[in-house]
């Protein structure tokens, strides 16, 4: 399986670095394709860089590391080839102002996930996952011992939840599922109760600690 991940920031360039680790080829794509060049060379021969169309339709997973309204910007760009891949979203509906203050930017009933679901083809497979933990966790906390930190994630069909249970898996963390589209906002920020900078107040689960707060 061949994951392209679409933007190389904190969450992006963190999963590129954990899912090489795991032995999974990945195909980077970011604004600036010389960054993606740069981040490929750095990762190895498992890792490689294109632009963002050439690198969704040579996967079989795409993961949009990217600000929630920039997803909704590509899906609508690039929707053609969207159908039949594995579509991972990690992201939150909330944007930064000119002051550095972050604001909700959808009504507090409705998830990001629920919004890009709506948006994808009928074919697609869709996983909200790896927008659980604050970049800092995600980066650091990959193959922790003695036990594993945990990912959740949410998802309708069985061909996502296989796909990111792999790479969950792979990227060195325990997966959980949560449930499908509707518990989507609650691994979300802000708001959400299972997200770590959300009702977790920060904390990270293991899979028994994981299990009990979602239940």
């Amino acid at each position: 399986m061949t994951t392209a991940i679409i933007g190389i920031g904190n969450i992006g360039g963190a999963l590129a670095r954990h899912l090489i680790r795991g032995g999974e080829p990945v195909v980077l794509a970011a604004k600036d394709e010389v960054n993606a060049a740069t981040l490929a060379q750095e990762l190895g021969e498992r890792a490689r860089a294109a632009p963002v169309e050439e690198a969704i339709a040579e996967a079989d997973a795409v993961v949009f590391a990217v600000w929630f309204d920039t997803i909704k910007e590509l899906i609508s760009k690039d929707i053609d080839l969207l159908d039949g891949k594995v579509i991972v979203d990690p992201s939150n509906p909330i944007r930064v102002d000119e002051n550095g203050e972050t604001t909700r930017t959808l009504p507090s009933d409705q998830s990001a996930g629920s919004v890009v679901a709506a948006m994808l083809p009928s074919g697609a497979h869709y996983v909200k996952a790896f927008g659980t933990l604050g970049a800092d966790s995600l980066a650091s906390a990959a193959n922790r011992e003695p036990r594993r930190a945990v990912l959740f994630y949410a998802a309708d069909d069985d061909a996502a939840a296989a796909a990111i249970e792999r790479l969950i898996s792979a990227a060195g963390f325990d997966p959980l599922k949560v449930g499908g589209m509707a518990d989507a906002g609650r691994i979300e920020v802000p708001g959400g109760d299972l997200h770590q900078n959300g009702g977790l107040n920060g904390q990270l689960l293991d899979l028994d600690q994981a299990r009990a707060a979602a239940a």
